[in-house]
């Protein structure tokens, strides 16, 4: 910092001793040294401050970053939410499609009540629903 030798400190001693005298040099010393660490602490606590101000700044940035990162996230969850929602929708609509198809097919092709149909596939289904139709008769007949 400054460029004092121990040559140069003894001189500026001697002339302190002779300027201020032996009674008082004791006194000038501790003063002057109570001074000087109040101005070292004052630039440490300006020293501690700028680097709080550099860490709360280097924070604000990483807390920018991952909320960014957040956002990019979240927004990537909500369209594979939303293409995933609409593809189960597709399905869904064609899976009824499929159904109402079925059904009308099998209302065409169902044999009359009565009738042994010639398909086998028609056929259970002809002997599932005639249980079913026998038992809502017989309920009808004993008056439930």
């Amino acid at each position: 910092m400054f460029d004092i030798g121990f040559s140069e400190l003894i001189v500026i001693a001697l002339v302190a001793l002779i300027v201020i005298g032996p009674e008082r040099l004791p006194r000038v010393a501790r003063t002057l040294g109570a001074l000087l660490g109040r101005a070292q602490r004052y630039v440490n606590d300006v020293k501690a401050d700028i680097q709080r101000e550099v860490n709360l700044d280097e924070l604000k940035d990483i807390k920018s970053t991952f909320q960014d990162a957040a956002k990019s996230v979240e927004q990537s969850v909500t369209q594979f939410g939303q293409e995933l929602q609409a593809t189960g929708e597709s399905l869904n609509q064609s899976l009824s499609g499929v159904a109402e198809s079925r059904a009308e097919a099998a209302a065409q092709d169902s044999p009359a009540p009565g009738e042994i149909p010639a398909d086998p596939a028609q056929l259970d289904l002809a002997l599932e629903i005639k249980p079913a139709a026998d038992a809502a008769a017989a309920a009808k007949a004993e008056g439930r």
